[in-house]
């Protein structure tokens, strides 16, 4: 599943391809994703202008701005597991976030295709069908089932160290699973995690509750943003080969200091731990023994 620092290039990827631009018209070659698409989808997007991209935690937040009698509205995506955009343009194709080499009948799985004015073709294929794409009016976004309950952005402004604490202090479940639940950080999942407790010096066994103080909680704050700049910064990361718009990997996955490194030795300096590998509500965690406390 991609993550917050690979659903950022993403949008980065597209946004030079849609915004200020005008879609031609939409092909939609199946009524739903893992959801049923929207009512007239191709027929409400048809014909309108795109004002900017935006993320708010794994989604891509597409702005659409009125047209006639329709108001401004917002296209969420999300990418599920395998869904991914080919942009098809003057300057040649790429992929901005392919997740996955080598997705068997790729041209298959082609399931909307977004014609721009300027002559620029948007495919989004995904071959599982865990995507979506929905349609809501800009003004109800805030209230939207897919929106409605996730907590801060981790990388925006509303997000620090009292709030993360604020958000911890009753919770009795093992921080892993805390920060894992969108209601408390929005966009984290399991490999930033990982990696965020192991920069911050925190054990995933220790409850949530214990590390709502000012000292844990200023630590795993800073860490988890410094890790997702990193990641961002890297062009993100995932289990597999990942390339971003230019087609170039990203090597984030190189830099890993925990995650899926069971048995080796801990990369903290001075620390001569080695990293285990548990099981947690179902996935793998890994972490120091020695230096997370």
């Amino acid at each position: 599943m991609p993550e917050l620092p690979e659903v950022e290039t993403v949008r980065r990827g597209l946004a030079p391809a849609l915004e200020g631009r005008r879609i031609a018209h939409v092909t939609q070659r199946r009524p739903d994703l893992r959801f049923p698409l929207p009512p007239r989808f191709a027929e409400r997007l048809t014909g309108r202008r795109i004002s900017r991209l935006d993320r708010r935690a794994k989604y891509i937040l597409v702005r659409i701005e009125p047209l006639g009698a329709a108001g401004e509205e917002v296209l969420i995506m999300h990418l599920g597991m395998s869904g991914r955009f080919t942009i098809h343009g003057p300057e040649g194709t790429r992929t901005p976030g392919l997740f996955h080499h080598g997705m068997p009948g790729a041209e298959r799985h082609d399931h909307i295709v977004f014609d721009m004015e300027d002559g620029t073709r948007i495919v989004y294929a995904d071959h599982r069908r865990f995507g979506f794409m929905d349609l809501v009016a800009a003004a109800d976004i805030g209230a939207s089932a897919h929106l409605a309950a996730l907590g801060p952005e981790p990388l925006g402004n509303e997000f620090s160290a009292a709030t993360l604490s604020g958000r911890l202090k009753s919770r009795r479940a093992p921080i892993k699973a805390a920060l894992l639940d969108q209601r408390t950080v929005a966009g984290l999942g399991n490999i930033y995690v990982c990696e965020a407790l192991w920069r911050a010096g925190i054990s995933p066994n220790r409850s949530a509750a214990s590390v709502a103080g000012a000292v844990r909680s200023e630590r795993l704050a800073a860490a988890i943003r410094s890790v997702l700049l990193d990641a961002i910064a890297a062009g993100g990361s995932t289990l597999r080969d990942y390339a971003h718009t230019d087609g170039e990997l990203g090597y984030f996955q190189h830099a890993f200091a925990v995650y899926d490194r069971e048995g080796e030795a801990c990369s903290k300096p001075g620390c001569g731990g080695t990293v285990k590998r548990i099981v947690q509500s179902g996935r793998s965690t890994f972490y120091c023994p020695r230096c997370q406390r």
